[in-house]
Formats: C-alpha cells, structure tokens, sequence
C-alpha cells in the first residue's frame, strides 16, 4: 500500500480546480484510493512524463483533466503535484 502526500502547494491547486469541478470530487476520490492500493492499475493509465517534467508521472481523472504526481516506489509513496487540464498541468 502506497501512502499519499499532499503538499500545501498541491491543495491550494486543488481547492481551485474542485471550485470550478465540483461535479469530479467522487472520480478524484477513487483515483486516490485506487493509487494508494496499487498505482500500476490499466485503468489508471499511469505514464512517465518527460520534457521540464521528467521524473513525474500522470494520470487521467476524466480523459482532459490530469493529476500529476511523483512516484517514489522504493519509498512506497505518492506526491501528489498538480490536477487540472491536460494543457495546464503540462505547461
């Protein structure tokens, strides 16, 4: 079981994004869920980024919308970075 890490910078990402979402709270709860049981899961689509975000992984809450994280498997941890658009996460 992986644990989950929300940085301050990451809420305050997240109290914007569910103001305006309010309607993917439940899909962003069990995304959470299911990355705490076992990240590799194929529905989660888990995938490596690269570029300026190398070292970070994503996944898709609906198809547009991302949650970035870092993946620290020896650690069994999840950091969780940025949730938004596909083009805003990936600016």
């Amino acid at each position: 079981m992986f644990t989950i890490t929300t940085p301050e910078q990451f809420l305050r990402q997240a109290r914007k994004f569910f103001k305006r979402h309010p309607e993917l709270t439940s899909r962003f709860a069990r995304v959470l869920t299911d990355l705490q049981n076992d990240p590799f899961q194929p529905h989660l689509a888990l995938h490596p980024l690269g570029g300026k975000l190398a070292g970070c992984h994503a996944v898709s809450l609906p198809y547009s919308y991302r949650i970035t994280l870092t993946l620290l498997i020896t650690e069994k941890e999840i950091i969780l970075l940025d949730v938004g658009s596909h083009d805003d996460v990936y600016r």
